[in-house]
């Protein structure tokens, strides 16, 4: 295997591929955003190379049509995945992006393609649970005021026409999380992490019980931070993510 990066070959994905990491860690944005909440996140995690996934519909891609529902947009990411499974990987979502990443995961299943060693959920209550969301409830005012803070808490100045943009964005990310139902548990092969923040306002313990009905093997893990910390890579999260390279 020679050693070094590859081109960008789709749009799905920001970061060019590394030829020399042995396995792969797929990240989902959560409603709203696009891959460059993980862009504090290195190319690398120990010998894990970190791919976050590009929604249509944001960012690089504002022009590309919007995927519609969970269903629609993990049927089209399977397909560009399938190339790119040919090493040991795992999934990491984070809130709503937990669950097209779940979507995906049966899809790779049914259609007999290399399922994820490990599963990484953080801070999002099961699939079955999903209809609970506070976000799926909140009046536009109210999104809007949320999304000028956590652009603020980025460092970044929201300007009218950045929020307007991105309130496009996250409006229809709801919308498709709305239409998403999964009344029942499914029960996968691959082990499930689901990672709780202990700060995080939006989310309990409690409500992450649900997972424990979707593997025989789930794990709860409490992490220190709130709900975004996530973006920032913390050390305590990076520990988490690692190890099951090994055993996969």
């Amino acid at each position: 295997m020679t050693s070094g990066s590859t081109t960008v070959t789709s749009p799905w994905f920001v970061r060019p591929r590394s030829a020399d990491r042995p396995a792969q860690l797929f990240c989902f944005p959560y409603s709203g955003a696009g891959a460059s909440i993980f862009s504090a996140w290195p190319a690398a995690i120990d010998d894990i190379e970190v791919s976050p996934v590009q929604f249509p519909g944001r960012e690089n891609r504002l022009g590309a049509p919007h995927y519609g529902t969970y269903e629609n947009l993990a049927d089209a990411l399977v397909e560009q995945l399938s190339p790119r499974l040919d090493r040991p990987f795992a999934f990491f979502g984070h809130c709503a992006g937990a669950l097209p990443a779940f979507e995906t995961a049966l899809r790779l299943a049914e259609r007999g393609l290399p399922q994820p060693a490990c599963f990484f959920v953080s801070g999002q209550p099961a699939p079955h649970d999903a209809a609970r969301d506070r976000m799926l409830t909140t009046a536009e005012p109210e999104l809007r005021a949320e999304l000028e803070s956590l652009i603020r808490a980025r460092g970044i100045t929201p300007r009218p026409d950045m929020v307007d943009m991105g309130m496009a964005v996250l409006l229809r990310d709801l919308a498709a999380a709305r239409e998403y139902r999964r009344t029942e548990p499914v029960k996968v092969r691959f082990p499930i992490v689901v990672l709780h923040w202990l700060d995080d306002p939006e989310v309990s313990l409690d409500q992450l019980e649900g997972w424990r009905q979707y593997a025989d093997s789930v794990d709860l893990r409490v992490l220190d931070g709130g709900h975004h910390d996530f973006m920032n890579a913390p050390d305590n999260l990076r520990k988490s993510l690692t190890c099951w390279e090994r055993t996969a």
